[in-house]
């Protein structure tokens, strides 16, 4: 399967991450922020360095086809919002979801319209059927975008994740899917 590296919307840019300059942005626009990451599977970073291997990883995995990752860039400026990426999990007809938006911007529509776009752009491939993601069950503005990226809710994962930031016990999670 080929992924594109760009994905263009009305005001944003995804694209694949570049080493190293990404990571310095990263860091500040939201990878060290606790705040951001109270629901992601990851604490913050605690420096840059933490920040390199994160954005190094992502590009291994992008070699692998293991798990593609696009930064979220303002068109324009270019300035950096977050992050999304489509994970496939050993078949060809799926593709999991996951992201994270710098706080500054959250409430603007900007995750819903990358979630849209990536969610549009995988179900255009002839390979992927089934487009999902899990959230927590008290996140519900990530179930919001979730659903204004055209997923439904389809069920309780009880016990499915463990979020650090809320404890070492796996958090029951809803499961969201978009199937063509």
């Amino acid at each position: 399967m080929a992924f594109p590296e760009r994905i263009e919307t009305v005001r944003l840019l995804l694209r694949k991450p570049v080493f190293p300059d990404d990571a310095a942005l990263i860091h500040i626009a939201y990878a060290s922020d606790p705040a951001v990451t109270r629901y992601d599977t990851w604490r913050p970073h605690y420096d840059v360095a933490d920040t390199l291997r994160s954005v190094w990883t992502r590009l291994e995995w992008w070699k692998e086809g293991r798990e593609y990752s696009w930064v979220i860039a303002a068109r324009g400026t270019g300035e950096v919002l977050g992050m999304i990426s489509a994970t496939g999990d050993g078949t060809h007809w799926r593709a999991r979801l996951g992201y994270t938006l710098a706080r500054a911007h959250w409430g603007r529509g900007i995750m819903s319209e990358a979630a849209c776009a990536v969610a549009e752009m995988l179900l255009a491939l002839p390979e992927i059927r089934r487009v999902w993601a899990v959230v927590d069950v008290e996140n519900r503005a990530s179930a919001r975008v979730l659903e204004k990226a055209g997923l439904e809710r389809e069920g309780l994962l009880r016990r499915w994740s463990v979020h650090p930031a809320l404890g070492s016990e796996p958090r029951d999670c809803w499961c969201y899917a978009r199937v063509r």
